[in-house]
């Protein structure tokens, strides 16, 4: 039987809380203390309708998966559903919101973007406050997420000339799948913030472009929604966040496994959650943009009442804090034929100890500069992998994030012996932009970049960049960073 919004209304506390999404009713009460964010945000929508604040970041099969079916109590009536419609098509739009609407309307047009920095201008104007604040932020005072940038700038060319490059041909593949230039999509989740259709965006891009998409367990869409966006052939990867829950951890294996996903990047740099300050003051400072006041110190202030997980850090709350490499990496082999990788190695000591443990892959990573600050910038941890261990990429196959910008960047790591360099942020910046035009556009930049630095350094083929190409300076050019 339907229920009313009287009815709902009822049941607004710890003691008995429903809430309405998509003028569907369910009963959260048992499920308060098991949600990932805390209770707290769910209560604030007891008893009332809390799909504008649930949608941006929760796959639509959430629910599904986490509630039992007894809690999904029906619908809403007819007359409760047109009346929220009515609410939500007549409420006034928020400071934040106008800024928005009036920003998507004085993008540029697509064709003039030139570079990745142009698509994050136009993004950083048409976020939202709270998923511009989520995207950019990054540990503590931003030095790792820097540094990762400032990298690049440390190493040279030494191009070749007089070498034959009209057929230059910059695809690779990655973990034996094709893809159109050495580049991927590393996994980054909620990307709803961005943009309604979020993770499927980049889905439709990455086709038009031809590289492979790491799918974030933290996505806001469903994987299996993100599957079937996929065109005939494409490649999916999937960014494992090991639950402490075998079992837990296993069905989500098994889950992307039958969806056809073809590799498992194991997260193993966000045992706990990053401190992301830009992130977590946000939600005050949007208070004090819509509202015009400030709120000052009170002897009443409970100095511990900040939660300072921001938008997605209780989202690893229940991960895996005790992984081993004589535990972990046996388990995941018993539990998957498919090649694994492990996302977020920082030092060579960790490389070392992944190829001895016969992993097909690892992604030097710093979590872009969101984990542990001063954590090493990964160009700089893959060069001293070539300097002093360049047996190891004989052994697996060796790819970097964090930090990549331009067509430049990617050849330089590829130089060093990285098979094909992950972007993140961009991505995701492309798409709240643009859509899956956006995504699109910003491979095509990058290829033109990939291909035209490939002419001038004399390499006809990925094969062809070598590390005699690159040379670590020990003087700091000046360079106009865009951060």
């Amino acid at each position: 039987m339907p229920f009313t919004l009287e009815e709902v209304s009822k049941h607004n506390n710890a003691a008995s809380c429903w809430v309405v999404i998509k003028s569907h009713v369910y009963d959260v009460t048992e499920f308060l203390s098991e949600h990932p964010g805390g209770s707290a945000i769910i209560l604030k929508y007891a008893g009332r309708d809390a799909t504008l604040a649930y949608d941006p970041i929760h796959p639509p099969d959430a629910l599904k998966k986490n509630l039992a079916p007894s809690k999904h109590l029906g619908p809403l009536d007819s007359a409760s559903s047109k009346h929220l419609q009515f609410v939500r098509d007549n409420r006034a739009k928020t400071k934040d919101e106008a800024r928005i609407e009036q920003a998507m309307k004085e993008r540029p047009p697509i064709n003039r973007l030139l570079s990745i920095a142009d698509i994050e201008d136009v993004a950083q104007k048409v976020l939202s406050y709270k998923a511009r604040a989520y995207y950019s932020s990054a540990a503590d005072d931003h030095i790792s997420h820097d540094e990762n940038t400032k990298a690049f700038s440390r190493f040279f060319f030494n191009a070749r000339v007089m070498r034959p490059v009209s057929g230059c041909d910059p695809s690779t593949t990655i973990l034996g799948h094709k893809s159109a230039i050495p580049v991927f999509v590393s996994a980054a989740g909620l990307a709803k913030l961005g943009h309604p259709l979020g993770e499927v965006n980049i889905t439709r891009g990455a086709s038009k472009g031809s590289i492979i998409q790491t799918v974030s367990s933290n996505a806001s869409s469903s994987y299996s929604e993100i599957a079937a966006a996929t065109s005939p052939g494409q490649t999916l990867f999937f960014q494992l966040y090991k639950s402490a829950d075998d079992n837990l951890a296993a069905k989500r294996i098994q889950e992307v496994e039958s969806l056809g996903y073809k590799a498992i990047f194991l997260t193993v740099d966000a045992v706990v959650a990053g401190r992301r300050e830009v992130d977590i003051r946000s939600p005050w400072e949007l208070d004090v943009i819509e509202s015009g006041k400030q709120t000052y110190y009170s002897e009443q202030d409970d100095p511990n009442a900040v939660d300072d997980l921001g938008t997605s850090g209780a989202l690893v709350g229940k991960d895996d804090q005790d992984m081993t490499w004589e535990k972990t990496i046996p388990w995941l082999r018993r539990v998957t034929k498919l090649p694994i990788v492990l996302k977020g190695v920082q030092c060579v000591e960790d490389a070392l100890l992944a190829a001895d443990a016969g992993v097909d892959g690892i992604l030097l990573s710093n979590h872009g500069g969101r984990q542990l600050d001063y954590s090493m910038p990964p160009l700089e941890v893959l060069y001293r992998l070539r300097k002093h261990h360049p047996e190891v990429f004989n052994k697996m196959e060796v790819y970097i994030d964090g930090g990549v910008r331009r067509g430049t960047d990617v050849l330089k790591a590829l130089c060093l012996g990285a098979r094909a360099v992950g972007m993140g942020r961009p991505f995701l910046y492309a798409q709240s932009a643009y859509g899956d035009a956006g995504v699109a556009k910003a491979i095509s930049i990058l290829e033109n970049e990939i291909i035209k630095g490939m002419k001038f350094l004399g390499a006809s083929r990925v094969t062809d960049l070598v590390p005699e190409m690159v040379e670590r300076v020990d003087w700091q050019p000046f360079v106009k960073t865009r951060l």
